[in-house]
């Protein structure tokens, strides 16, 4: 059983977008925590949090193996490991920070952070500064530690975990692909859709959400490879990750080295 750990494929109707598992590969394997939210909701790494340890303790009592798998660094951690997560503020404290990184952008909220939250939040990153932002108009700390807690080898269950690395060429021609496979599978459409029925911030966080209702699939690719990067930078700070190379090999063979690892 695969335990979805992407923070956008739990939304329905982006499935296109977020390059969520199609019916076919759910009739192999079942997926879970995949097209459980509707757009229009907001959605945090604390409730996910709560489902995915659900899923994961329900599934071990049944001497089930879940198979965690996602691009999501946080959703990731959240679902292994006890770290303390932040609650949901005042909606009209969200809207309000939307509001001003709409009229003047993240860089200029950003401004507004004390240093312990501006050094470890990029200007450019909207998500992550309108989080910031929100928790301390609210009075609340972040993450203890500056979210520290994170990297923390102790994880609520024995796993393994299993990184997967490509050739950087090669990454960046899989990127191009799968993008363009995205929008002949109707991204364009989704997302079209999605905003015209109040998308919610975190839905709108999609890679390729605002590309796209802009037309410019190019800056949705450049999107990509820069969060794959940021893939790389949370896989290198993990602790106990084996790396698995999977240049120029097939899905079929990685699948095989994986498993013997388990035994």
């Amino acid at each position: 059983m695969a335990l979805s750990c992407d923070a956008l494929q739990v939304y329905r109707g982006l499935e296109a977008l977020t390059g969520a598992p199609s019916a076919e590969e759910r009739a192999q394997l079942e997926h879970r925590l995949v097209g459980i939210a509707d757009p229009a909701e907001e959605f945090s790494a604390g409730r996910f949090a709560e489902l995915a340890r659900g899923e994961i303790d329900s599934l071990l009592a049944e001497r089930r193996r879940p198979i965690v798998v996602g691009g999501t660094g946080l959703y990731l951690r959240a679902a292994l490991a006890d770290i303390e997560l932040r609650p949901p503020v005042d909606p009209e404290i969200r809207a309000a920070v939307e509001r001003e990184i709409a009229e003047k952008g993240s860089e200029a909220v950003h401004a507004e952070l004390e240093p312990k939250a501006a050094a470890v939040t990029h200007p450019n990153d909207r998500q992550r500064v309108a989080r910031a932002v929100e928790l301390q108009r609210a009075g609340l700390e972040p993450r203890p530690g500056g979210g520290g807690e994170l990297w923390t080898a102790n994880l609520r269950h024995p796993t393994l975990l299993a990184g997967l690395v490509v050739d950087r060429d090669e990454l960046a021609r899989r990127i191009d692909a799968r993008v363009n496979a995205m929008v002949a599978a109707g991204a364009v459409e989704e997302v079209r859709r999605s905003d015209a029925a109040g998308a919610a911030r975190t839905a709108r966080s999609a890679i390729g959400f605002e590309e796209l209702l802009a037309g410019d699939v190019d800056a949705m690719k450049l999107a990509q490879r820069r969060y794959a990067r940021r893939q790389l930078t949370w896989m290198r700070k993990m602790p106990g990750v084996t790396t698995i190379d999977v240049t120029g090999r097939d899905g079929a063979a990685v699948a095989a080295e994986i498993a013997s690892l388990l035994t």
